[in-house]
């Protein structure tokens, strides 16, 4: 079997977040004390592309004990909070950002808290944080037409490539739905590896278009973190949230039928 990877999944680190963040939203204190903790147990923290690259490369193996540190928006937090606390323990991570959601030019005003600016994401990227797209307008990419998705996808890459001069290579579904079309369509739109959330552990079996995270929550206790991290009793913790997931995607599945009827009839 292969060796399996935890994917931490973070939104916001904020003191205040609002309430359409506030489930997923991690307190600076609680966060600086996470990863305190991975440094402590001797975790190695890599980017998603870095990651990515070692299951690629024959021969190449992982650290003893790698984790992901990943951030899903781009909240402005990320920069006063989570940078600072990076930088202390020298940790990679990686910023997937919706780029019309970020303060500035391209903003369609879709933020949920405060976003980071360009500056800021330029800040981070560095600093060694990946810079990976997340779409432009945060919407359920299998919900989408082709054309709508296409645009999802390149207008977040070609703006992210306008503003750090390189090509994100790593994606994130938005709400962490997907679809063959959509994993096939990310490919295709250049996008070299691609994280969902299920909240399970990464393996390289599970293909690079579909790769497990874990969310971590405002109600995430260090002794519940530490469970995570270590891979301890993950099916337990995010029980409902599957349950959910499962429910859900009955839900929509039926939705894209009904409109895919709609389309026949007219």
């Amino acid at each position: 079997m292969s060796a399996a990877v935890p994917i931490l999944m973070y939104h916001s680190i904020a003191h205040e977040p609002t309430e359409a963040t506030r489930e997923l939203s991690v307190s600076p204190g609680a966060f600086a004390e996470q990863l305190e903790l991975l440094g402590e147990r001797g975790f190695t923290p890599l980017s998603t592309a870095g990651l990515a690259a070692i299951w690629r490369t024959p021969g190449r193996t992982l650290p003893a004990r790698p984790v992901l540190i990943t951030f899903d928006d781009g909240y402005e937090g990320v920069h006063r909070h989570a940078l600072p606390v990076l930088a202390k323990h020298g940790f990679a991570s990686t910023l997937f950002v919706s780029t019309g959601w970020l303060r500035g030019s391209y903003d369609t005003g879709g933020g949920l808290d405060l976003m980071l600016d360009w500056d800021q994401v330029r800040e981070l990227a560095a600093a060694g944080t990946e810079i990976g797209g997340h779409s432009h307008t945060h919407p359920e990419l299998d919900q989408l037409d082709d054309e709508d998705l296409w645009f999802e996808l390149l207008r977040c890459k070609d703006i992210i490539a306008e503003e750090l001069g390189t090509r994100p290579l790593s994606f994130a579904y938005p709400y962490g739905y997907s679809s063959r079309r959509v994993r096939r369509t990310v490919r295709g739109a250049g996008f070299a590896q691609s994280l969902a959330v299920n909240n399970g552990l990464a393996r390289r079996t599970q293909g690079p278009y579909a790769l497990k995270r874990v969310t971590v929550r405002r109600s995430t206790g260090i002794e519940e973190f530490e469970r995570l991290v270590e891979g301890r009793a993950i099916t337990r913790n995010f029980a409902k949230d599957c349950a959910l997931t499962k429910g859900y995607a009955v839900v929509r599945r039926a939705r894209q039928a009904r409109r895919k009827a709609i389309r026949t009839r007219v």
